[in-house]
């Protein structure tokens, strides 16, 4: 039996989270250090939470008063991150304080633990709209690329950007070589 037919039995073939019946996909716990049980069934929306932290919607995760209460220890883990990274809603603080992990989980779930808000790193562009790896992009000015002599134009479509630590730049490729843009000087197409 394979590990998604596995977790399909399980779950009941639901998302251990939120308890959606389509899209389902294995999703593994970070930090899980050699777990045999490291896995977990969840939906696409619950997915791409997870894995896009800035867009995360606190309305969504209110089904975690029920999830919590699974038996199953990496679900318990990823409610306990989610919670902790919603803290700052009422009824998530009130759900983490009725949650109860053993020393070995709460070790888990605090070594992979969600970034909080004010970590989490959003680029935006020149209008404020928010910038995602894979983008493509419309530079604004003309501009200098210091330490060569190229000059990107006005115009010039930048597709497949990168995103960095500073939520002021961006990478691309520009003429065949990959720069740093700032931000401010480029408008997100489409």
């Amino acid at each position: 039996m394979s590990t998604e037919q596995e977790l399909v039995a399980r779950s009941g073939g639901q998302c251990e989270l939120c308890g959606a019946d389509s899209g389902l996909k294995p999703y593994s716990v970070s930090a899980s250090e050699g777990r045999g049980d490291a896995d977990i069934l969840l939906c696409e929306t619950c997915r791409t939470q997870l894995e896009n932290p800035a867009q995360i919607d606190s309305g969504h995760w209110q089904c975690l008063s029920d999830s919590m209460w699974s038996q199953v220890p990496a679900v318990q883990v990823m409610a306990w991150r989610l919670l902790k990274r919603l803290s700052g809603e009422t009824w998530a603080q009130d759900l983490l304080d009725m949650l109860y992990l053993d020393d070995d989980m709460l070790a888990w779930a605090q070594a992979g633990a969600l970034p909080d808000e004010s970590e989490v790193v959003v680029h935006r562009d020149c209008n404020g709209a928010q910038l995602q790896a894979g983008d493509t992009v419309t530079i604004i000015k003309d501009l200098d690329v210091k330490g060569t002599s190229i000059v990107a134009k006005r115009g010039t479509a930048v597709r497949g950007i990168s995103l960095t630590d500073n939520p002021e730049q961006i990478e691309g490729r520009v003429e065949g070589q990959r720069i740093v843009i700032l931000t401010k000087f480029v408008k997100k197409s489409g």
